[in-house]
């Protein structure tokens, strides 16, 4: 792995000023969760935006690696409840979906509306983040807050050859699941990675953990439970932890999209509406039969996470998970925000 310098990142900087990907830049919140046919009682939407809540970043961030760093795109955001207000972190990134991304935060205070941090409360520092930390995903537990994220990072042919993934083939770029933890939601701490690369292959994304309507992880069987859906040379992987920051992995089998011929691309979010209900609800991004991005939920019994009982098409994609607030299922997303702005929308079930 390449050790992390301000010329590196300067070079990683540069590259992702010349990003560009038709493809997720295509990408419509509306696509997925507007509209949900034929929905069972127990799935989570439709939705629909609430303009009341929209987030808009303002100006610049100050650098602190010196390197010139700007933004000019923001999503893929994460919120909870801090009190009365609404607490969002975000993927800020210098073009929409490039790499040379940060995360911010932002805060909610109803009658005044959203304040942002001056600066970016996760950076790179670490070597696994030397192109990159991106997708925050916020937890409650054990009287903390637990910040979950990826740490992107150049890989090369040796690396490869350490670590060989034939069934989830990874070429130039390595993904990491970092942790930060805090106390008080501003100044956080990093723990770094929580896998092996012996278990990611050099790619593990998405730390979903259920959550439950106030964005607390929830227990299982006496354990936190992290579904990881991309990567570990392709095998289905879930990570088990009695504190959150110590995690074992090992292969899971959990969903089956044969019913609806389906092919998994990520599982965005997992929530545990009522501990009574014993429902648990995994929310995913799939290719459909015509090979498109397409959106749908799962449900278990928390008795049973791996054993899955029903699938139904249409999901929100809350890639950093859902809350309930003022009764509706409430999460953000800044996908639909046109080229060139820092958006984000908060999108409320109907």
């Amino acid at each position: 792995m390449r050790r992390i310098t301000v010329d590196e990142q300067a070079r990683a900087l540069a590259d992702a000023l010349a990003a560009r990907n038709d493809a997720t830049d295509a990408l419509s919140q509306d696509t997925f969760s507007a509209e949900y046919p034929d929905a069972p009682e127990w799935a989570i939407g439709p939705f629909e935006q609430d303009p009341e809540l929209t987030f808009v970043l303002e100006g610049q961030w100050d650098d602190p690696t010196g390197i010139g760093w700007t933004s000019d795109s923001i999503f893929n955001p994460s919120i909870i409840e801090d009190g009365d207000d609404l607490v969002m972190f975000f993927r800020a990134s210098p073009r929409k979906e490039s790499m040379s991304s940060r995360i911010g935060m932002a805060r909610h205070v109803s009658g005044e509306g959203w304040s942002a941090s001056p600066f970016p409360v996760v950076h790179p520092t670490l070597d696994n983040e030397l192109w990159g930390c991106e997708d925050p995903k916020i937890y409650r537990a054990e009287g903390r807050y637990f910040l979950f994220y990826n740490g992107i990072y150049p890989i090369t042919e040796d690396d490869r050859a350490a670590y060989p993934s034939t069934g989830y083939p990874v070429d130039t770029v390595g993904c990491d699941i970092n942790l930060a933890v805090s106390d008080d939601l501003v100044t956080w701490h990093k723990v770094g990675p929580v896998m092996d690369h012996g278990i990611s292959r050099l790619w593990a994304k998405g730390a979903v953990i259920p959550r439950s309507a106030d964005g607390s992880a929830v227990r299982i069987g006496g354990e936190y439970l992290m579904f990881v859906s991309e990567g570990c040379d392709g095998r289905p992987t879930v990570g088990r932890s009695t504190d959150m920051v110590t995690w074992t992995f090992a292969e899971q089998p959990y969903l089956d999209l044969g019913q609806i011929d389906g092919r998994l691309h990520e599982v965005a979010c997992a929530v545990v509406d009522d501990e009574s209900s014993r429902m648990l609800v995994l929310d995913f991004f799939y290719d459909d039969a015509e090979h498109r991005f397409a959106a749908a939920q799962a449900l278990y019994s928390v008795d049973e996470p791996f054993l899955q009982l029903e699938l139904h098409r249409g999901g929100s994609l809350a890639w950093g998970g859902l809350i309930r607030r003022d009764g509706r299922w409430t999460f953000a997303q800044g996908w639909d925000a046109p080229r060139g702005t820092r958006t984000i929308y908060v999108y409320r079930e109907r």
